[in-house]
């Protein structure tokens, strides 16, 4: 906690200010935010490999197809130039996307709603192929879920906890229209999704081809952090197979029951988001602070 009390002393504030001001005119930079934190942990460690540029020589993880949909690399790079200014040198675009999760997703709560680790150092390589064989698909069934979780040293409560990050944001439909359209069985829809919900998609996602029409994930509130992701789980609406696939295991399933409590889910995401964020970091001498977040120190 506060790794940067002595080396730049307001640097948190620095953060949460322009965070908060650009979710105050853009409320779906909280899913962004979240879901490039996550990206970025699950590719070498929490390193901001994710923020980094492809070059001639080299496809960046930025390349890889989950995430082509990453966005706020921009308000990143604005929070960077403005604590170079403070502080030239001294604190890392990993801090800054982990601090970013945090703060947009609190603005709703206009106070912080996890502790956020600091002293991340920025990683030196970012792989395409790295992102491709690292990130969880949304068409993993459970086992292929829990293994990529294990991978990371996360477990099966974590997995549950973090996938409730999923009551915000919106998916796109061919990550999931498969569901509608051709899912091995009979009539192509898949029997583990809600008939009158898959109705509804079918009217938003008109064909196997369509992947540019988005649908929130949490129709019932789209931009509010809270635990209702579970209580659409539980009516068989969880929009992608790898949100289904958590009621296909019992300890999951148990998970799943224990966050319909609101109180439960807020703590246990404290817990598991900053399990997360400590994913094979960079500390001490380790990677190298970024000047600039998108290019590594010449």
């Amino acid at each position: 906690m506060h790794f940067y009390e002595e080396s730049c002393p307001h640097a948190e504030e620095i953060v949460q200010e322009i965070i908060w001001n650009r979710v105050a005119s853009n409320s779906t930079l909280p899913a962004k935010f979240l879901r490039m934190h996550f990206h970025d942990c699950f590719v070498r460690g929490c390193d901001a490999s994710v923020l980094i540029d492809s070059t001639p020589d080299n496809l960046a993880e930025k390349a890889a197809i989950p995430n082509l949909s990453l966005a706020g690399f921009d308000i990143i790079d604005e929070v960077k130039t403005e604590l170079e200014n403070t502080c030239p040198g001294v604190v890392s675009c990993a801090d800054i996307v982990a601090l970013a999760a945090r703060d947009s997703v609190s603005y709703q709560f206009q106070m912080p709603i996890w502790d956020v680790l600091t002293g991340r150092r920025d990683g030196t390589v970012s792989h395409e192929s790295e992102a491709l064989a690292n990130i969880p698909s949304p068409f993993f069934n459970f086992t292929t879920l829990k293994q990529s979780f294990a991978n990371k040293s996360l477990t099966v409560h974590d997995l549950v906890v973090l996938s409730g990050g999923h009551t915000i944001g919106v998916g796109h439909c061919n990550f999931f229209s498969n569901r509608l359209y051709n899912f091995p069985g009979k009539n192509d829809e898949d029997p583990s999704l809600n008939s009158t919900y898959a109705a509804f998609l079918k009217t938003q996602c008109k064909s196997l081809s369509d992947n540019v029409t988005i649908v929130p994930m949490d129709p019932g509130s789209p931009l509010s952090f809270d635990n209702n992701y579970y209580n659409i789980l539980k009516q068989n609406e969880g929009l992608f197979q790898s949100d289904a696939a958590l009621l296909t295991d019992s300890e999951a399933t148990y998970n799943v029951n224990e966050l319909l409590n609101s109180q439960n889910f807020f703590m246990e995401f404290a817990q598991s988001i900053m399990r997360m964020g400590a994913i094979e970091v960079l500390t001490g001498t380790s990677g190298e602070i970024r000047k600039n977040c998108s290019v590594v120190n010449p």
